[in-house]
């Protein structure tokens, strides 16, 4: 069996997070594991309800105290799951926008062999709900200028939804990555392109966080650097083996 590890930085989700926990706990995988990561910004009871799950042996919460923001997370959520033994890691939102109930869709891909699997709100079968106008033109725009900059020619180039088999995350140096914040999705593809990769559709519902304009300047400041920071990412020993 293949150990799947499901990393999730949450914060202040308590209205929601037993909901998601069950969902996912409830799908027909017997090697899934959920590692929600948390810090210091979340004020409410998120932290206790997830470790009220800890006793199922397949949830695990992980307090961040050196977090520096959400991609932070992401990548202490990465190391966590490649030290405890993980053969696949999925990245996903914990506050309600992805759907459990697609998480299947990544497994299988993972499945046949393929070793990314990007989640697209643009492909058939996709979709954005909840989402205000200018957020749709944000993404479906920051897509198109990402593929014309990187060379990259996926669908979704924004999305926050996907999966990776350990030896991909086992390359990669995450300090030396440039985004901390909207941009590290498209950072991640980009660096991954010449991995055997593939999109499949989800259905995004959009949450309470508003998309602020420095965090669009600072995207497309870092989108210009991304060509020339890729060695910079590659540990020296493991540069793209696979």
């Amino acid at each position: 069996m293949n150990k799947t590890i499901i990393v999730m930085p949450v914060a202040n989700e308590e209205e929601t997070m037993g909901q998601i926990i069950d969902e996912i706990l409830a799908l027909p995988y017997e090697d899934l594991y959920l590692y929600p990561v948390i810090d210091s910004y979340s004020k409410d009871r998120t932290e206790q309800i997830i470790r009220s799950y800890e006793g199922t042996g397949r949830v695990k919460c992980i307090f961040y105290k050196e977090s520096r923001g959400v991609i932070s997370c992401y990548f202490e959520g990465y190391r966590q799951a490649l030290k405890d033994g993980a053969d696949r890691v999925i990245e996903m939102d914990g506050g309600g926008s992805h759907k459990p109930s697609e998480i299947h869709e990544f497994i299988e891909k993972l499945d046949e062999g393929y070793d990314c699997v990007w989640g697209s709100r643009f492909t058939e079968g996709g979709g954005m709900k909840n989402d205000p106008l200018y957020r749709k033109i944000l993404s479906g725009g920051g897509t198109i200028l990402s593929n014309l900059v990187l060379g990259t020619r996926l669908k979704d180039m924004t999305s926050g939804f996907e999966a990776f088999r350990r030896e991909i995350l086992e390359q990669f140096d995450f300090d030396k990555f440039l985004s901390t914040g909207h941009m590290y999705q498209t950072e991640m593809r980009f660096y991954c392109r010449g991995f055997n990769t593939v999109e499949v559709p989800i259905n995004y519902t959009a949450g309470k966080s508003s998309l602020k304009l420095r965090s669009v300047t600072e995207a497309l400041s870092i989108l210009f650097k991304l060509k020339k920071n890729e060695k910079e990412v590659w540990k020296a020993d493991q540069k793209k083996k696979v």
